[in-house]
């Protein structure tokens, strides 16, 4: 006789996450005596008590234990970029045994990968594209294109990469 048995999923993760948070609360709790452990039921409770909304904003002021403070106007979103391509040549070989470079010169035009640049109508945006034509891809870090390919000539830089790029923006007023 043979059993149809199929392995369910593994909670491996699970239970690291169990045994890793209250290691890390523990030290915390040497670290910060006034340091406490809260639940996403007391949240929960908190925000439908106080009439808020279901969103990140809410949730982090009713933990914090100020549901009633007006939230800021200013949305910050973040997008973490590597430092540099580590693969040196291209996995595939070229006819006659030569390699292919992978990497690109980390300037070009004076730009950089994921520089913050200001294009002619003022929007800001990242470059997340270059061309050795000089034509660059400018977009937001929400990934929305500002331009595909705008000579590098038009563009201002403002601020050179950082490992985190940061972009802050507006919240809109909610609809009637």
């Amino acid at each position: 006789m043979k059993l149809n048995l199929k392995r369910g999923q593994s909670f491996r993760d699970a239970a690291f996450m169990g045994i890793m948070r209250w290691a890390f609360y523990n030290r915390l709790k040497e670290e910060y005596t006034d340091a406490g452990m809260t639940y996403g039921y007391t949240a929960k409770n908190t925000r439908i008590r106080n009439g808020l909304e279901k969103g990140h904003a809410a949730g982090a002021r009713c933990t914090g234990g100020n549901p009633k403070s007006i939230p800021s106007d200013a949305i910050y979103m973040q997008k973490a970029a590597g430092k540099r391509n580590r693969q040196i040549h291209k996995a595939t070989i070229n006819k006659g045994g030569k390699r292919k470079l992978n990497q690109s010169p980390k300037y070009a035009f004076g730009f950089q990968l994921f520089g913050r640049v200001q294009m002619p109508d003022g929007r800001k945006g990242f470059i997340f594209g270059r061309r050795s034509s000089g034509s660059f891809d400018v977009r937001k870090l929400d990934g929305a294109k500002l331009s595909a390919g705008i000579s590098c000539k038009k563009l201002k830089p403002l601020e050179k990469r950082k490992t985190i790029l940061t972009e802050r923006s507006m919240r809109l007023p909610p609809r009637a």
